[in-house]
């Protein structure tokens, strides 16, 4: 009986230890609430992906957009895609639908690419007067975007995103900076 209990204290330790890997650190433990309401209409459209808190499903991205329109069902579509490996690399498409959460002023949606069977929350936290920015996280601290209308903002303006994310308690350092084909 203890020559079975060894190896199997040993292969849920190390199972323990790959599930530690893959989940990504904290970046902000104290998430605030969304800080303005969402204008929907004005919020849908292509945004192209400024800086991100790296993760698994968007491992060795690069070329990121997202992509929201209104369907027919009053749900949002939202069609991600990346491109493997650099701003040139092939072209990856994931579309999934969103539902905005009753209550939240339209800041806060649930996120589905997987069916029913995987959920994720979407805050946008805050954005510009204009939407020519918007920063996006939700409850955990683990995932961040910083979103811009044009695929490059200035040097100014990516500054200014960088501190306002600090500014909403995010950990900048663990920031990727995403880069965008040219134009």
């Amino acid at each position: 009986m203890r020559k079975l209990i060894i190896p199997l204290v040993l292969a849920a330790g190390a199972g323990l230890a790959l599930a530690a890997c893959a989940t990504p650190p904290v970046g902000n433990r104290a998430v605030p609430q969304p800080a303005k309401a969402v204008d929907l209409p004005r919020y849908l459209g292509k945004w192209y992906e400024f800086a991100r808190y790296d993760h698994r499903f968007e491992r060795n991205c690069e070329g990121v957009t997202a992509e929201y329109a209104l369907r027919d069902d009053g749900l949002i579509k939202v069609t991600n895609t990346c491109r493997k490996g650099g701003p040139a690399g092939a072209v990856e498409v994931a579309e999934g639908k969103a539902k905005v959460v009753e209550g939240s002023r339209n800041a806060k949606l649930k996120v589905s690419f997987f069916g029913p069977f995987y959920v994720g929350d979407y805050w946008v936290l805050d954005h510009a007067d204009d939407y020519s920015w918007s920063i996006v996280g939700e409850g955990s601290g683990r995932y961040l975007w910083i979103l811009t209308r044009e695929p490059v903002p200035s040097p100014e303006e990516a500054r200014a995103l960088v501190d306002r994310a600090a500014g909403l308690g995010y950990d900048t350092e663990l920031l990727h900076m995403t880069e965008q084909p040219p134009a």
